[in-house]
């Protein structure tokens, strides 16, 4: 396969920095080298490459927007790009690095002590703690303000009782954030280390998507966690703030992804030979190319301007939401159409597009659903909740 290149088709490379580039181009050269030469292994296998953990750290992946705290400080916009050149690789590692940075990092910059930020951060941006983002349940996913896990204060103390579904970087974690109803019935967040008693980890297993990636249960049964671990937030605006960064670095990682099976449906159309000539010479092959090029473009574009926006800490969740619903929808067709392209070959693991196919299943449900942002839109558009009467 030809070295990777992203599709420049609007020139768009034109509207980045030098930096922003150079940041790019390093994440890619990490990736090319270090990760694709063994990323369908460990799908094949379901494991993930724990090996790759400090070097990631050592190139600034992790809470990379932070500032301080050991941390790269560069723009969303530059972190978007980190994002695209991961997912480019595999789902499961843009996911990983996702919820390190933007899920257990960023709460705790936002909204921990600077006892937390002193405790955590350093440490979590070089790879040597693991977090993970307990919000999701095993009933509750689209309505996270039904959730059932409890706190219940206890002299100075909170004791959580609940569990946590599909819960990505759980199994080998060594912190979680968890959100739970107080008392009052005010959703809180709370800073949960590993040995923690009460406390346990059931690994998910016999996925056919983002097997890359440890996905878990957490249970927690009179887990005893201090006072002083709680997060000073109150309500759904801390996890959905934790969310808004995560949806808008999906948005970018799933362009890799889009990107690079792409790349490699255009190839393989090139050089595969039928009734005497390479089937991207059909009209049909070359439509779907056509298409899969314009759209990617589209996405392109609907990224960085949420970037720019966000560059400037002007960026609304609903504009987020956008560009979330529509470029991993686009993402997922195109892995689709791109399997199609490669015919039986594409389901292969000799080939990425049937990987990035299954993986992007999964991010078409995480952090919002297609439909649930669709309602988001729908909403500013209105005026109207669908969510409640």
């Amino acid at each position: 396969m030809k070295p990777f290149e992203s599709v420049n088709y609007l020139d768009i490379d034109n509207l980045f920095s030098e930096e922003e580039l150079m940041i790019r181009n390093s994440i890619r050269q990490f990736v090319t080298s270090e990760i694709m030469p063994i990323i369908a292994e460990h799908f094949e296998k379901g494991t993930f490459p724990k090996n790759l953990i400090p070097a990631m750290g050592e190139l600034g992946m992790y809470g990379s927007t932070i500032q301080g705290y050991g941390c790269a400080g560069v723009s969303p916009t530059s972190y978007g790009l980190i994002m695209q050149e991961l997912e480019r690789a595999d789902s499961g590692l843009r996911s990983f690095v996702s919820v390190q940075g933007a899920l257990c990092m960023y709460p705790i910059f936002a909204f921990g002590t600077e006892a937390h930020r002193q405790k955590y951060l350093p440490k979590m941006a070089t790879g040597e703690l693991i977090g993970c983002f307990g919000l999701t349940e095993p009933d509750f996913g689209s309505n996270p303000g039904g959730m059932v896990t409890r706190a219940k204060k206890d002299g100075a103390d909170y004791i959580l009782n609940g569990s946590k579904m599909w819960i990505t970087n759980g199994g080998f974690a060594d912190l979680a954030i968890v959100w739970a109803k107080d008392d009052a019935g005010d959703i809180r967040g709370f800073i949960v280390d590993r040995e923690t008693p009460g406390f346990k980890v059931v690994e998910i297993k016999k996925k056919f998507s983002l097997r890359a990636s440890v996905t878990s249960e957490l249970i927690f049964e009179d887990c005893r966690v201090p006072a002083s671990q709680m997060l000073e937030v109150k309500g759904l605006k801390g996890p959905f703030s934790c969310l808004n960064n995560a949806r808008f670095g999906i948005s970018w990682g799933v362009l890799g992804a889009a990107m690079a099976c792409y790349q490699e449906a255009l190839e393989y159309a090139q050089t595969r030979i039928q009734f005497n000539k390479p089937i991207a010479s059909f009209q049909l092959v070359q439509a779907k190319l056509a298409n899969i090029v314009t759209e990617i473009s589209k996405a392109q574009l609907l990224a960085l301007q949420v970037g720019r926006l966000k560059d400037q800490d002007k960026a609304k969740p609903h504009q987020i939401s956008m560009a979330k619903m529509n470029n991993v929808a686009m993402a997922l067709n195109t892995a689709r159409i791109c399997r199609d392209i490669l015919g039986a070959s594409g389901i292969t693991y000799e080939y990425q597009c049937g990987r990035h196919m299954l993986n992007l299943e999964s991010v078409n449900t995480y952090e919002g659903t297609e439909d649930i942002h669709r309602l988001i839109i729908g909403q500013t558009i209105t005026g109207i909740s669908a969510f409640s009467n």
